[in-house]
């Protein structure tokens, strides 16, 4: 009987896995219709080592398969270029440099996350738990580190959204925590010529 019933529950969990997967990928299936993005982003880190939350301001363009352009505004000018495993700024002058210093998690989650706008869950899922809520109109994805490597590091990821990416919840394991809210999503108009150039974009 205790067979039985361990064998009963595999089956269950694998089904629950499998229509969450499945779900997964018809949101991601949805996100990538977006093949070019805009938008505004407000970006609040909680540490508790400060004692206020560090708030910034900015916009980014998105594009499937080339990248991401993210310029924060305020509280300092600054541009970055993030294709698939690099990370670049983008100078006032029009000149892409590499950041030779650049976070190797910050370049690991942005090519995740390019990924995964881009209708790509299979690396996330090789890496993360990922358990899916609600549906395409508002859905909440949540990925949890696989490997005790990664999760002695990072706690998880959170994203929400609907027709778009509406938010993102980055949570250390030292308890920092960082938010992303996103604002005036809208598929982009065509790129500009610096734009296109940044990202390799003919």
């Amino acid at each position: 009987m205790r067979r039985l019933i361990a064998l009963v529950a595999l089956l269950v969990a694998f089904t629950a896995q499998a229509q969450s997967t499945t779900q997964v990928n018809d949101i991601l299936a949805h996100l990538s219709t977006h093949t070019q993005v805009r938008a505004d982003f407000t970006q609040t880190r909680e540490n508790p080592a400060l004692a206020a939350p560090q708030v910034s301001h900015g916009d980014l363009l998105f594009v499937i398969g080339h990248g991401m352009l993210w310029h924060t505004r305020d509280p300092f000018d600054d541009t970055l270029v993030l294709t698939s495993g690099r990370t670049a700024r983008l100078t006032a002058e029009g000149r892409v440099e590499r950041v030779p210093d650049a976070n190797r998690g910050i370049t690991q989650v942005s090519a995740m996350l390019q990924g995964l706008l881009a209708g790509h869950a299979d690396e996330a899922l090789r890496q993360f738990d990922v358990a899916a809520d609600g549906t395409l109109t508002q859905w909440t994805l949540r990925f949890t580190p696989r490997q005790a490597r990664m999760a002695r590091v990072l706690a998880g990821i959170t994203l929400r959204g609907g027709e778009f990416l509406d938010a993102i919840e980055v949570d250390l394991a030292n308890g920092e925590r960082t938010r992303i809210v996103f604002a005036n999503t809208r598929d982009a108009a065509p790129l500009n010529p610096l734009e296109a150039k940044a990202l390799g974009v003919p």
